[in-house]
C-alpha cells in the first residue's frame, strides 16, 4: 500500500462520526478510499446526507501526524503489515463477522499475506478467561493450550493477565502459533508486563490490533476488541469466569457468530467457575480434555503432531491422567478438588499440626497443590 492510498484509509477511519458501518457504505459507493476524497470530486454531493459531506471534507486532526508515524512504524521491519479491508492479507474470517474492522495493524511472522498464514488463521480456536485466575485455572490455561499448539492449532487470546497470558504461553511451548488481538496501537504492549511475551508472540505469531498507533489502553476498547478474537477463530474455550466478565462477551459473540463455544467446568465453590458453569447450562459444550474440542470442530492437526509425542488422537496428555489413581496419596484424597482450609484438612486426616503442615509443603513443591490467600489449599490437578 502506497502512502496516498494509506493516507486515505486513515483519513476515512479517523473521521470523526464516520464508524465502520458508515465507512463500508461509502466504500461500496465509491469503490475505493482515495475516491471519497479525490479533489474536486462532486461525488459527495449525491450521498444524501450533508452534515456526512461535511465531515467528510474536513480533514481529521493530526491526520498528517498519524500518516507519518504509520509510515516510520511499516518502514522499521519486514513482520509488520497493515491490512485494510478487502485486501490479499485482511483475515478472511473476519469478512463474515456482523461489524469487520476497516483497518488492521499486524506485527509477526503471520502478518504478510501468504497461503501458510492464511491456512493458520483458518485453523484457530480461541481461549479466554479471568484476569485472575485460580492457579488451577492458570496452569489449565496452559496445559491445553501447549497441547492445541503441538497438534499445530493456532491460538487466539487477548494478551491479557490471567488466562490470555498463559494460553499463548503454552500454545508457544507447544511449538504452535499464536495471535494476540489487543486493545491499544501496536506500538505500545499493555499490560507491560507481558512485554517479553508480546515480542515472542511476534516471533512465532501475529499481534493484531484496529485501533491507530499510539492508542493507549482505554477501558472501552477492550469489549471492542473481543469480536475480533472470537471471529478469528473456529471456537472459543472459556477457563474460568466470573459471571460478568468480558470472557462471556467473548462467548457470546462467538455464538452469535454462529461458532462453538465450550467452556471447562470448576467447583461449585468458586466465583471463577460461575461464568463456565453459566455457559454449560445454556448450552457450551463441557471439556475436560483437549480432544474434546478437536473432535467436536474436526480441526485439522498441523505437521507438528508428529514431533511432540502427542498421541495419534490428539488427546492431551490430561487423558492418561485421568484415570483413577492406583496408590493416591492419603492426603490429597482428603483435599480433593475444593478449596479447603488447613483446620478442614486436620479434622479429615487427623494429622497434627506440624505433621500436616510438612506434608502440605512437600505436595506444594511438588507442584501437586497450591496455597491460596487466606490459609486455603487447592489441589492442582492435570489439565
Amino acid at each position: 500500500m502506497d502512502a496516498p492510498e494509506l493516507q486515505a484509509w486513515l483519513r476515512l477511519a479517523l473521521t470523526p462520526g464516520v464508524g465502520n458501518t458508515t465507512a463500508r457504505k461509502l466504500l461500496a459507493a465509491f469503490g475505493s478510499a482515495e475516491a471519497i476524497f479525490e479533489p474536486g470530486s462532486s461525488t459527495l454531493q449525491n450521498i444524501g446526507s450533508e452534515k456526512l459531506a461535511n465531515l467528510l471534507r474536513s480533514e481529521p486532526p493530526g491526520l498528517a501526524a498519524q500518516l507519518q508515524r504509520t509510515l516510520d512504524w511499516l518502514g522499521a521491519g519486514d513482520d509488520r503489515y497493515v491490512a485494510v479491508l478487502g485486501n490479499a492479507a485482511y483475515p478472511a474470517p473476519l469478512l463474515d463477522i456482523e461489524d469487520p474492522p476497516l483497518m488492521l495493524y499486524m506485527l509477526g511472522t503471520l502478518a504478510k499475506p501468504s497461503q501458510a498464514a492464511s491456512k493458520t488463521i483458518a485453523n484457530s480456536l480461541a481461549i479466554v478467561g479471568s484476569r485472575n485466575p485460580t492457579p488451577q485455572g492458570e496452569g489449565n490455561a496452559r496445559q491445553f493450550a501447549k497441547a492445541f499448539g503441538s497438534a499445530g492449532i493456532c491460538i487466539v487470546s487477548g494478551l491479557a493477565l490471567g488466562i490470555d497470558g498463559a494460553a499463548h504461553d503454552g500454545a508457544l511451548l507447544g511449538g504452535g502459533d499464536t495471535i494476540a488481538v489487543v486493545g491499544t496501537g501496536l506500538d505500545r504492549v499493555y499490560p507491560k508486563k507481558h512485554l517479553d511475551l508480546a515480542h515472542r508472540i511476534a516471533r512465532q505469531g501475529m499481534i493484531i490490533s484496529e485501533f491507530p498507533l499510539g492508542t493507549p489502553p482505554l477501558t472501552a476498547n477492550f469489549p471492542k476488541r473481543n469480536r475480533i478474537i472470537s471471529g478469528l477463530s473456529r471456537g472459543t474455550l472459556v477457563i474460568e469466569a466470573a459471571l460478568q466478565s468480558g470472557s462471556l462477551i467473548t462467548a457470546r459473540l462467538a455464538s452469535e457468530q454462529g461458532k462453538d463455544v465450550f467452556a471447562i467446568p470448576g467447583s461449585i465453590h468458586s466465583p471463577q467457575s460461575r461464568g463456565c458453569h453459566a455457559l454449560i447450562k445454556q448450552g457450551a459444550k463441557l471439556v475436560e480434555v483437549a480432544q474434546d474440542v478437536l473432535e467436536e470442530l474436526r480441526l485439522t492437526p498441523g505437521t507438528s503432531t508428529a514431533s511432540t509425542g502427542l498421541p495419534g488422537t490428539l488427546q492431551s496428555q490430561a487423558a492418561d491422567d485421568a484415570a483413577e489413581p492406583t496408590d493416591e496419596d492419603p492426603l490429597l484424597a482428603a483435599l480433593g478438588f475444593d478449596v479447603t482450609t488447613l483446620d478442614a484438612l486436620q479434622a479429615r486426616t487427623g494429622l497434627q499440626t506440624g505433621q500436616l503442615q510438612a506434608q502440605l509443603l512437600a505436595l506444594e513443591l511438588d507442584g501437586q497443590i497450591a496455597r491460596l490467600p487466606g490459609g486455603l489449599f487447592q489441589r492442582m490437578a492435570a489439565a
